[in-house]
């Protein structure tokens, strides 16, 4: 019997912007199908039921605590799959390496509901809790060990950096203050913290005070850039030709990312405008499937209000 936090329930994780991310990859059975952010695999029962029993399906997560959630989607759907765990650009290196070629992928990026609901990761500011953060819990540098060994010029430069924290200095300058006396190993002894250091007006702003300062720890913690900028290459190398890619990002420092990386396999020909003829022969990759990124409907966020920061975009291989 597996404890009560591990157990498997159908309000772990509410996809966000099913109906469009299954609209655009349009798959369709006997393809090859890879879900690199399986999470509770609420995406990936939508895609494989798609698969109408014929293909594969490739499950992939950096965390171990998904197994329950595979097990059960492996139970549910009638296709061949499997589920390997590690970083979504290492395993899809090794599959490509291996002659592993997809017609489908999806990258749902950010932390997963089922991390956030389980109050011992340490995700959340709402509950107090470890200050962890670690999306794969072997991994070594958690968020305390973060918050409590960085230099302070460091903390405020990943609170600048990955939550645009106005008040960086201030916080940054509490935690190393408080950190002298003791080490700050709880979620609520941070959030009282960031509380304190920044300006009475700004406590009651614009959403929670610790909100940008968690994200930005979180990212930090467990690279989520550094990742995505080798996941898009890796996942795009993977891609048979008429191939389709889909990222779902949370933030803009995600989707600044991935709308680059787009536009640069889009663009085709580099040559200087005052050629007369192309010379450097370079054709377009991929073609993007929807020109903006596509935002949540107001019905979706009524539902489910963690929808309302995601962007979907989409390529399909030439």
């Amino acid at each position: 019997m597996l404890p009560s936090v591990l157990q498997p329930n159908e309000t772990d994780h509410v996809p966000v912007l099913a109906h469009e991310v299954r609209e655009l990859l349009a798959v369709r059975p006997g393809e090859t199908v890879v879900d690199a952010t399986f999470g509770a695999g609420g995406h990936a029962a939508i895609l494989a039921a798609d698969l109408q029993g014929a293909g594969r399906f490739i499950a992939v997560d950096r965390d171990p605590t998904v197994k329950p959630y595979y097990e059960c989607f492996r139970q549910r759907t009638a296709v061949q799959s499997r589920l390997l765990r590690g970083e979504a650009s290492g395993i899809l290196d090794q599959l490509a390496e291996n002659g592993v070629q997809a017609d489908a992928i999806l990258l749902d990026l950010g932390v997963s509901s089922m991390q956030i609901d389980r109050p011992e990761r340490g995700f959340s500011y709402a509950v107090d809790a470890p200050l962890d953060m670690r999306m794969d819990p072997t991994a070594e540098v958690s968020a305390a060990d973060l918050v409590n060994d960085w230099p302070e010029r460091e903390l405020i430069s990943i609170f600048r950096r990955y939550g645009e924290e106005r008040y960086s200095k201030q916080i940054a300058r509490a935690i190393s203050r408080r950190r002298k006396k003791q080490p700050i190993e709880r979620t609520g002894e941070l959030v009282e913290l960031i509380r304190s250091a920044i300006p009475a007006p700004a406590r009651f702003g614009d959403g929670h005070p610790a909100k940008r300062v968690f994200q930005a720890l979180r990212i930090a913690v467990n690279d989520e850039l550094g990742e995505l900028e080798d996941a898009l290459p890796a996942a795009f190398d993977m891609l048979r030709p008429e191939g389709r890619l889909a990222v779902i990002a949370f933030h803009s420092l995600e989707d600044r990312i991935v709308k680059r990386f787009f536009q640069k396999l889009e663009r085709g020909c580099i040559c200087p405008p005052d050629f007369p003829i192309c010379a450097c022969g370079r054709e377009p990759e991929l073609r993007r499937l929807n020109r903006k990124a596509i935002r949540a409907s107001m019905d979706e966020v009524a539902l489910n209000p963690r929808a309302a920061s995601a962007r979907l975009r989409a390529v399909i291989r030439a």
